[in-house]
């Protein structure tokens, strides 16, 4: 038999039991749409994450404060405003681009019937530069404001919108922790991850929280501060500022060689490396539940071409009695597996395309999905499938292909 006549009497057979067919189909079907949307899936969100890292900054550096506890007393961060000024003191032009010093607090903001708790972040005029923050309405604080403790501040997109929705805000007050603060300026969207809202904070000078809200400053060496964002001058310079800064804030902690550092720095290539590690576990995760659905579903055919070579066994005993060879019966039946495999992947691509389609660009909270199916997916996809319904099909074909045509006959 020629090709073309063994696809055609494979597409009769499949035909002539038609449910089976598509209930055999539909397992391959659900595995291949399940391995080409999780993988496209996986894609799109190490695409945003990446995205939204490098809009806080490729070469940015964060030296966090680590809490010092002392018998009796209430425990105090360790950087403090004396750290920030000797960092700025050392040479540091070399390999680092930007310093900026950070305190965070969560206070009560109030706009006429309107009242929410609101992170408000004090720092200087670099913050804009290191943290790289586009101004959309307004203006950010200057070094005069902050020179002279202005009572300003900026307000972040979605703290904007959860204060005064459409309205515009700059020129408005609002009140923080009893006080009152004009808005100057509201920065735009950014974007977040990890279940927090990147755009939900308040921006006002260091200098005017620590007037403002003074709170506890009994330390030793200047004021107590959570965070100093250093902005390197290029990526390959992050481990030399990385050692300048540790070997700067241990001499002035006064840490020996032994002794840990009470503070840590974690740069955003690490942070970048780290989350794309975490990403591609996630993905083989999701995958390999993907890939046990293409299992089934190859199991499953596997199981019908056994059917099928049961109930056709008297069949092949004609096929062979009028000339029909070992190789054309194996031949066969590996078609009908791969063809129940091929269009089971056929639609299951199509299916992951849709889902893909109807699920891109949609906001969960603070998150946008994105599920961008690329060709090498699908191309690999439909490869496998196709692989699959071989293997499947690959016993059921070498056991037709072997039965005796006299004992064949013989079946009723």
């Amino acid at each position: 038999m020629s090709f073309i006549e063994t696809v055609r009497l494979a597409v009769r057979a499949l035909q002539t039991n038609k449910l089976r067919s598509f209930l055999t189909l539909l397992g391959i079907m659900i595995g291949v749409g399940a391995v080409v949307f999780v993988v496209s899936f996986g894609r799109g969100q190490e695409k945003n994450m990446m995205e939204m890292f490098e809009a806080m900054g490729t070469n940015t550096i964060f030296v966090t404060s680590s809490s010092r506890h002392v018998m009796g007393a209430r425990p105090t961060p360790s950087l403090t405003t004396a750290d920030y000024e000797e960092l700025m003191n050392v040479d540091h032009a070399h390999c680092i681009a930007a310093i900026a010093p950070s305190n965070t607090s969560r206070l009560p903001v109030v706009y006429g019937n309107v009242n929410r708790m609101i992170p408000v972040t004090g720092s200087t005029v670099e913050m804009q530069r290191i943290r790289q923050y586009e101004v959309m309405k307004g203006n950010f604080f200057s070094d005069n404001e902050y020179r002279r403790n202005a009572n300003v501040v900026v307000l972040g997109y979605q703290a904007a919108i959860d204060l005064f929705g459409t309205a515009d805000p700059v020129g408005e007050s609002i009140r923080i922790a009893g006080r009152n603060f004009e808005i100057i300026g509201v920065l735009d969207k950014k974007g977040g991850f990890g279940g927090a809202d990147a755009d939900n904070f308040i921006l006002m000078p260091l200098s005017t929280m620590f007037s403002r809200f003074a709170g506890d400053t009994s330390v030793t060496r200047g004021k107590p501060i959570s965070m100093i964002m250093f902005e390197a001058t290029d990526v390959s310079q992050i481990p030399a500022a990385k050692e300048l800064i540790t070997a700067t804030l241990r001499r002035s902690h006064h840490l020996r060689p032994d002794e840990e550092a009470d503070f840590t720095i974690t740069d955003m290539q690490e942070i970048m490396k780290r989350s794309s590690e975490s990403d591609a576990i996630f993905q083989i995760f999701l995958g390999s539940v993907a890939g046990i659905s293409l299992l089934v579903g190859g199991i499953g055919i596997m199981n019908i071409m056994l059917v099928s070579v049961t109930e056709r066994t008297r069949e092949i005993g004609i096929c062979k009695a009028v000339g029909a060879r070992r190789r054309d019966i194996l031949r066969q039946y590996l078609i009908e597996a791969s063809m129940l495999s091929l269009f089971g992947g056929l639609t299951g691509v199509l299916v992951a395309l849709g889902l893909g389609f109807m699920v891109s660009g949609r906001n969960v909270e603070f998150y946008t999905i994105n599920v961008p199916v690329s060709p090498d997916v699908i191309i690999v996809a439909l490869a496998v499938s196709i692989v699959t319904g071989l293997v499947s099909g690959t016993y059921p074909a070498v056991r037709a292909a072997s039965l005796d045509p006299i004992v064949a006959l013989r079946e009723e």
